[in-house]
């Protein structure tokens, strides 16, 4: 720890330690171009990482960043943010040493109102040219099977109802785009930075659909003239807690929301943006026509990959991803599936065939400078499972390949959604749909079928004789002997 810490902002900048590198462009020059809903950590370390970079080269000075959310809790980490003039410390967890790093590309915060009143004043800003979300997998209100739109969903169905005074992201860029069109501001780009196959195109459906609900005339321009590119974004970026607090004060700086990250970036993104868009591959970002294949390699191997391994940690009771890639089996487990039967369902992109990038994600996964806990990654199940797991689940069964160790993690799943860990322990909920998944786990322990009779979650995948026979088995043994003699079974094959 330094004798001396320094408060981060702006005037503090030059006093902070020279080991830490801090934006060399002048800040105030910054004009905004870009609002972006859901600024947490993910983004911080990411998008807007991208953006300081190609500021430090002196370029993009017409992008900034303006900060914006939509819940209660937005507001405190506004306030959190405003105090240190916006500014962010990223610190940089390489195994072979720490490093640090202050971002400036973030210039302000839309105030967080019931009825998004500001957030819309914002967006409809000529000066607006995107607008970007990370909002969660499970926020873009869509069906977990059919991936269609759930229009009958009560925030749907409000901001259908009350389009003034919307509650959600998607209804105010509803109202915003209103009063640009009228205005004949023109459109701006929506760009989902979340991890979703096809995310421009689920943006797209969203908002277009929600804007029928209450103004078809809207929709139809919405739809003919913003752009919503699909994008792929990977980095490994844990929680900010009272060790990421104290970590950040050993650089001698004084940050109430400083971000930890691993030593990987990538973005990937579809060059679609109807009003211009910053350089970034002059930062390290690739463009292509061909964002599918990344996306794909991305969700199914990494984003399955930490769902796998999540899940059965926090059933043996294994606090961080690093402890679970250490664990005996749950490393090994991991392996087995991800090279065996997720590659099989991936197809290689420019550089990287899907067995090479399984041996990276291992690798990332493995890092015991990330300490990101199993629970982050658990949380949610009802919208990952089925967006990172079932997909991959449904092509391996249709092309008659192996799919062990994919049911295997069904049933680790439906057993972690029981709420105790082995040792006896109580999981806490971490699921907007908690409840239903409690009810039908417990359950599950004497008739497993149950589990897949939750068609909202598995659709068709219930009728499938190989996968319930699989799953069956599987969870029987599981309750009867527990995890660790399920995955012992596996890797024995």
């Amino acid at each position: 720890m330094l004798d001396s810490i320094q408060k981060l902002s702006n005037s503090g900048l030059r006093d902070l330690p020279t080991a830490v590198n801090v934006p060399a462009y002048d800040r105030s020059a910054i004009r905004p171009g870009i609002v972006h809903i859901g600024l947490g950590n993910f983004h911080r370390a990411h998008q807007a990482w991208y953006l300081h970079r190609l500021m430090q080269q002196g370029d993009a000075m017409d992008w900034g960043i303006i900060g914006a959310g939509v819940r209660a809790g937005d507001e405190a980490q506004r306030k959190r943010l405003e105090a240190q003039d916006y500014l962010t410390t990223l610190i940089e967890l390489d195994p072979t040493g720490r490093s640090a790093e202050v971002t400036g590309s973030m210039i302000g915060f839309v105030p967080v109102e019931a009825d998004n009143a500001a957030l819309i004043a914002q967006m409809a800003d000529p000066m607006i040219r995107i607008v970007a979300l990370t909002v969660t997998e499970g926020g873009y209100y869509i069906d977990p099977v059919t991936k269609a739109f759930d229009a009958a969903h009560p925030d749907m169905v409000h901001d259908a109802t009350n389009p003034d005074t919307p509650r959600t992201a998607f209804g105010a860029m509803i109202a915003a785009l209103r009063l640009r069109r009228d205005a004949g501001t023109g459109p701006f780009t929506g760009q989902s930075c979340d991890n979703l196959q096809g995310n421009g195109r689920i943006l797209r459906q969203t908002l277009v659909s929600l804007a029928r609900l209450s103004d078809p005339t809207l929709a139809d321009w919405i739809d003919a003239n913003c752009t919503f590119p699909d994008s792929m974004v990977d980095c490994i970026v844990p929680a900010t807690g009272p060790k990421e607090l104290e970590l950040v004060r050993s650089f001698g700086i004084d940050d109430a929301a400083p971000v930890t990250h691993e030593n990987y970036r990538q973005w990937v993104i579809e060059d679609s943006f109807c009003a211009g868009r910053p350089d970034w591959d002059k930062a390290g970002a690739t463009f292509t026509d061909d964002v599918h294949a990344f996306e794909a390699m991305k969700i199914r191997i990494l984003n399955g990959g930490h769902q796998l391994i999540a899940d059965a940690g926090e059933v043996c009771s294994v606090e961080f991803i690093a402890g679970c890639m250490a664990h005996p089996l749950i490393g090994d487990y991991f392996r087995r599936v991800a090279g065996t039967e997720i590659a099989l369902q991936v197809d290689p992109v420019p550089g990287m065939t899907p067995e090479t990038y399984v041996n990276l994600i291992d690798r990332r996964f493995s890092n015991p400078e990330i300490v990101d806990t199993v629970r982050r990654v658990a949380f949610d199940g009802s919208s990952r499972q089925t967006g990172f797991i079932l997909p991959t689940l449904r092509d391996a069964l249709a092309k008659g390949d192996p799919i062990e160790g994919l049911s295997l993690s069904q049933a680790i799943w439906a057993r972690m959604c029981e709420g105790t860990r082995q040792d006896g322990s109580a999981i806490a909920a971490n699921d907007p749909i908690w409840d239903s998944l409690n009810a039908a786990a417990k359950a599950a322990k004497t008739r497993p079928v149950i589990w897949l009779d939750q068609r909202e979650l598995y659709g068709d995948l219930s009728d499938n004789a190989v996968f319930r026979d699989s799953f069956t088995r599987w969870l029987t043994l599981i309750w009867d002997q527990g995890v660790e003699a399920a995955l012992t079974a596996y890797l024995k094959g």
